[in-house]
């Protein structure tokens, strides 16, 4: 394309901010930016703009904040104009046939798995929790009118460097990363290199919404597993941790996990803790306050 192509993004926290920036330090910078709404923070619960909100308004690009994409009319700057790519990375919106209708050149996708393996809301989560490394990477889709079902574009396999990672640091991973190949493809997309490549979906498997009940341990704080089971309980602390987090309870009171490992002898070691109305402290202190 001779012209700047005119592009409108889409995204969430935290793979979409390292996207919007990788576009942006490739001169693909979008026209216009679409992310989730300001939303209360902190103790006194002041309204506190998206992380992206802020990059695009500094790049002097125009922000749009909806709630749904349900009414088409409500969206004049997207239905009365000609684009010719929308880009959406981690934005939690149900997005209708109208709206995948609109871009010359489809709407493309960034999907944090090894597609057609995990797809769904949590692929990052999961692909620890279930122990599959192997389907670890990033995928640059199509989409349709499915869940993560569109042709490929292209894919990138990653590998931690550490067993089992955390969710949070295995989240930045693949945002940097992901970020890397979108500005890599939409140029070759758009030149009319790249061949779709249909999913294999007979092969698809798929992921769950994780929420806060799913963190729940069920261990005695004093007599921590061993083998699998400890090995188990690890993959579900670095799975979760962050958000929703883990959590166990003992004498009527929930602890909050924050870290763990396992010992040499394969036993669970949990690190540090925060007990139920107390501040963080590690998990030995923890349990010496139990006995006195």
């Amino acid at each position: 394309m001779n012209e700047s192509p005119r592009i409108a993004f889409f995204g969430g926290e935290p793979l979409g901010l390292p996207a919007l920036q990788a576009l942006i330090a490739a001169g693909l910078t979008p026209t216009l930016v679409f992310c989730n709404p300001d939303r209360p923070k902190g103790r006194g619960q002041q309204l506190q703009a998206p992380a992206i909100k802020t990059l695009a308004l500094q790049h002097s690009i125009a922000v749009r904040q909806p709630t749904s994409f349900r009414d088409q009319v409500e969206f004049p700057e997207l239905t009365d104009q000609a684009w010719d790519l929308f880009v959406v990375v981690a934005y939690n919106f149900i997005l209708p046939a109208w709206f995948l209708a609109l871009p010359k050149h489809g709407v493309i996708n960034v999907h944090p798995s090894l597609l057609p393996k995990l797809r769904g809301a949590s692929p990052i989560r999961t692909a620890i929790l279930e122990n599959k490394p192997e389907d670890i990477g990033l995928t640059i889709m199509l989409m349709d009118e499915k869940m993560d079902h569109g042709p490929i574009l292209a894919q990138e396999p990653y590998q931690p460097a550490i067993w089992p990672i955390t969710g949070p640091e295995l989240d930045m991973a693949l945002a940097d990363t992901g970020a890397t190949l979108l500005a890599q493809t939409i140029p070759k997309w758009l030149a009319g290199s790249i061949t779709p490549r249909e999913q294999e979906h007979e092969a698809a498997t798929y992921t769950k919404k994780i929420t806060k009940t799913d963190g729940e341990l069920s261990i005695n704080p004093p007599e921590l597993p061993y083998g699998t089971e400890a090995t188990a309980l690890l993959y579900k602390i670095n799975a979760l941790a962050g958000n929703p987090g883990t959590y166990f309870f003992y004498q009527g009171k929930r602890v909050k996990v924050l870290s763990a490992s396992i010992t040499a002898d394969g036993q669970l070691s949990i690190e540090k803790v925060v007990p139920e109305g107390k501040f963080e402290t590690t998990f030995s202190q923890y349990l010496t306050l139990l006995s006195q």
